[in-house]
């Protein structure tokens, strides 16, 4: 019976732990999927880069011990960076003997946090240079390499206005980039000169067309806003948010030293 039992009972552990394995495994595969999106055609030329983009990732301000009591007694998510710097730098020092105190401050209309609905890559966004090589008269194959004449600077924007649009583009930045896991920026430039090392086949009598572009993804979800107050009531503090309201917003952000590339022959 005792070794029946044993048996059973390792029969129950894995049962109960198989999902969570499973689950695990399934998150991994995820972010390999994730991270493998890229198409074949797209290279990452930050090394061939002749311009030295900044590689500086958005730091994640963490909240004051004060801030984030605020924040988790907030009816509503607060995740703008501007006002969690806002409330770190807040000192409260209210006495416990402050009986019957009550007083309301108010700390302006914010974007208060970004919800992402989808985020789709665009590989072609923008056409940033075009090699050409003739081989009309030729008896032998030939080959190009891609090779930037000019500088490009590629920018990206908001789709539409909006309140507080430098507040909101760092909110949406953010979640761009945690939800592709690309070098993504609103700014991003590929410096003349900037060559790779792939090459593309032009036969004989044929002219040989090589188009480069700068992928970007396009972002689209749901900015909440709202009045901000600080309520003081006695010993105890609060965040107030009033006349909430969304807006849904979109964003075209650039992927940061990467280059699509399109090759044809007429």
């Amino acid at each position: 019976m005792n070794k029946l039992t044993r048996v059973v009972a390792i029969f129950c552990i894995m049962v109960v732990m198989f999902p969570v394995f499973a689950q695990a495994e399934g998150k991994k595969h995820e972010k390999e999927q994730k991270k493998s999106n890229i198409p074949s055609h797209v290279l990452n030329v930050s090394k061939e880069n002749t311009y030295p983009n900044s590689s500086k990732d958005e730091a994640i301000l963490e909240p004051s011990k004060l801030a984030k009591e605020l924040m988790e007694a907030s009816e509503v998510k607060i995740e703008n960076p501007d006002l969690i710097k806002l409330l770190n730098e807040t000192t409260l020092k209210p006495s416990p003997l402050a009986i019957g105190y009550r007083g309301m401050v108010y700390m302006g209309h914010w974007p208060l946090n970004y919800k992402s609905a989808e985020t789709t890559p665009n590989w072609e966004y923008q056409k940033i240079n075009t090699n050409q090589l003739n081989n009309i008269g030729g008896d032998a194959q030939k080959t190009m390499n891609y090779s930037q004449e000019e500088e490009k600077h590629i920018k990206g924007a908001l789709t539409a206005k909006i309140t507080n649009a430098d507040q909101v583009k760092r909110m949406m930045l953010y979640h761009a980039k945690e939800n592709t896991e690309l070098p993504l920026s609103f700014h991003t430039v590929i410096g003349k000169g900037t060559k790779t090392s792939n090459s593309y086949g032009v036969a004989s009598e044929k002219i040989g067309f090589l188009d480069a572009y700068a992928p970007a993804v396009n972002e689209k979800g749901q900015v909440t806003f709202g009045e901000v107050y600080l309520e003081l009531k006695g010993s105890k503090k609060r965040i107030v948010v009033k006349n909430v309201t969304k807006q849904g917003i979109g964003a075209w952000i650039p992927v940061q030293d990467h280059v699509s590339f399109s090759f044809q022959m007429k």
